[in-house]
C-alpha cells in the first residue's frame, strides 16, 4: 500500500470540475446573438408603436403576441437552422459522434441554445413592455398565459429550425427557412377557418374580451409537442426507439384538435363583463366609460363639461354619455367615441378633437335610403355643421371646412342665452334625416 506524499508547505488542491456541456453550449455559437436579435427586434417594433398600446393591457398583449409570432418566430427558425448546421460546416460531426454520451442527449444539448435564447429574448421584450404599460392602465390584467405560450412557440420554432439545419445540407437553408416561416405565419393570420388560431401570430382586436383559460396551456402543448417530436425522431438511437416520438406527437395532435374546435371568427376570446362594466361620474348628463378606461373618466368629463352645461335640462338632450362595446343600453343614452383611441399613455392628446367627435356622434342619426334629399338638403347640411361648430368648433387641422355654415354660426352666436337654448331644444326635437324639419336659426 502506497501513500501519496505532499511536499512540505503545500496544501492539496481540489480537483477542477469540468464545466457543464449545457452551459458551454449556451455561451458559444449563435445562440446569445439570436436571443439579442429577437429581443431587439421586438423592442424596436413595440417602441415605434408605443402610443397605440401603452394604455391597455389588451393592446400591449396583442401587439406583443403578433410581434413575437410574426417577427421573433422566423428569426428563431433561421438562427436555429444555422446553429444546427454548425458542426457540419466545421466538419466536427465525427468528433461529436465519438463522445461517450447518448445521441439524444447530445442533440438536446446542442439544440438548447437554438430554443432557449430566442425564448429568452421574447421574455425580456415582454417584461420591458409590460413594465412600460403598467403606469398608464386602468383595469384588467395582462394575458400572461398567452405571453408564456408565445415564449414556448418561439423556442419551439428555434428547435425545429435546429433539426432542419442538421438534416438539410445546404447553406442557404437558414435564410430561406426564415423567409418561408415569415410568409407562412403571415398568411395563416388571414385564414378564415379555426386553423388561424394554431399559428402564434393570430390577431384579436376587441379590447373587452379575455381568452378562455385553457387556450394558453393547450397552445404550449401544440408547439412544444411538435418540437419535441422532431428532436426525438432525430436524436433517438437505435431506430427501434424512435416510435417514442409518437407520444409528444399525439399530445400535439390532441391540442390542435381542441384549438380547431374553436369558432373561426372569435377563436378563444370571450366577452369579459368586468372589463365592460360602466363607471360613471356624478354629472348631468352623466359620463360613463368602461372599467377598462376609468382612468380617463375625469379628463373626459372635463372636456364634455361646457357641452353638458348647454344641454342640461333640454328635451331630447342625452341622459348619459356612454362608451363601450355594447353601445347605449337605456333610453336617453348617447354613444361616446372611444376615448382610448384619442389618448396617448392615459391622457387625451387632442381634447378639442374629442369634443368635436362627441358632438358629431350626438347629432348623427341612422337615416333610411332616400332620406336627406330634397330642395332643402344643402341648407340642412349647412345647419348641421353650424350647430356642431357652435357647440364644439372644429380644429383648424381637422374635419370639414365650416365656411359654408358661417352665416348660421353667426346667427347662433348673436342670440341671447335664452334664444340659444330655445333653438337648441327645437333642433334636438327635429328629425335630422328630414331636411324640411331642421329648424333655421
Amino acid at each position: 500500500m502506497t501513500a501519496t506524499l505532499t511536499p512540505p508547505g503545500t496544501e492539496p488542491t481540489a480537483p477542477v470540475r469540468a464545466p457543464s456541456p449545457l452551459l458551454t453550449e449556451l455561451r458559444r455559437g449563435l445562440g446569445p446573438w439570436a436571443g439579442a436579435a429577437v429581443a431587439l427586434t421586438l423592442l424596436l417594433t413595440m417602441y415605434g408603436k408605443a402610443p397605440g398600446w401603452q394604455a391597455r393591457w389588451s393592446d400591449a398583449t396583442n401587439m406583443l403576441h403578433v410581434a413575437a409570432g410574426l417577427l421573433g418566430g422566423p428569426l428563431a427558425l433561421a438562427a436555429g437552422c444555422w446553429q444546427g448546421g454548425r458542426d457540419r460546416r466545421r466538419r466536427t460531426v465525427d468528433l461529436w459522434e465519438s463522445v461517450p454520451r447518448p445521441p439524444l442527449r447530445r442533440v438536446l444539448v446542442a439544440a438548447a441554445p437554438s430554443a432557449l435564447w430566442p425564448a429568452a429574448g421574447v421574455l425580456l421584450a415582454d417584461a420591458v413592455c409590460l413594465l412600460a404599460t403598467w403606469p398608464y392602465v386602468s383595469g384588467g390584467r395582462p394575458f400572461l398565459e398567452l405571453l408564456a405560450a408565445d415564449v414556448v412557440a418561439v423556442g419551439a420554432l428555434g428547435a425545429l429550425g435546429h433539426v432542419a439545419g442538421r438534416v438539410v445540407r445546404w447553406r442557404l437553408t437558414a435564410p430561406l427557412l426564415g423567409i418561408v416561416g415569415y410568409v407562412g405565419l403571415a398568411v395563416a393570420t388571414y385564414a378564415e377557418s379555426a386553423a388561424r388560431w394554431l399559428g402564434p401570430a393570430a390577431e384579436h382586436q376587441s379590447f373587452w374580451d379575455r381568452p378562455v383559460w385553457w387556450f394558453g396551456p393547450v397552445s404550449m402543448a401544440w408547439t412544444a409537442g411538435l418540437a419535441l417530436t422532431a428532436l426525438l425522431a432525430y436524436g433517438l438511437r437505435p431506430a427501434r426507439l424512435r416510435p417514442i416520438a409518437l407520444v409528444p406527437l399525439a399530445v400535439a395532435v390532441a391540442a390542435a384538435g381542441l384549438i380547431l374546435r374553436l369558432p373561426a371568427d372569435q377563436g378563444p376570446w370571450r366577452p369579459d363583463p368586468a372589463l365592460a362594466r360602466q363607471v360613471c361620474d356624478d354629472g348631468t348628463p352623466q359620463v360613463c366609460l368602461t372599467a377598462l378606461d376609468q382612468n380617463l373618466l375625469p379628463e373626459v368629463s372635463a372636456v364634455l363639461a361646457p357641452l353638458n352645461a348647454r344641454l342640461r335640462g333640454l328635451p331630447g338632450a342625452p341622459v348619459r354619455w356612454v362608451a363601450g362595446p355594447y353601445g347605449p343600453t337605456r333610453p336617453g343614452d348617447v354613444e361616446l367615441p372611444d376615448a382610448a383611441e384619442d389618448a396617448t399613455r392615459g391622457r387625451l392628446t387632442r381634447p378639442d378633437v374629442y369634443l368635436n367627435s362627441a358632438v358629431t356622434w350626438l347629432f348623427s342619426d341612422t337615416c333610411e335610403p332616400g332620406d336627406g334629399t330634397g330642395p332643402n338638403a344643402r341648407r340642412a347640411s349647412d345647419i348641421h355643421l353650424a350647430v356642431s361648430e357652435w357647440l364644439a368648433p372644429t380644429p383648424a387641422d381637422y374635419g370639414p371646412d365650416p365656411t359654408a355654415a358661417l352665416p348660421y354660426i353667426e346667427r347662433l352666436r348673436a342670440k341671447t342665452p335664452a334664444g340659444q337654448r330655445d333653438y337648441l331644444a327645437r333642433y334636438l326635437g327635429a328629425n335630422s334625416c328630414h331636411p324640411d324639419e331642421v329648424p333655421v336659426p
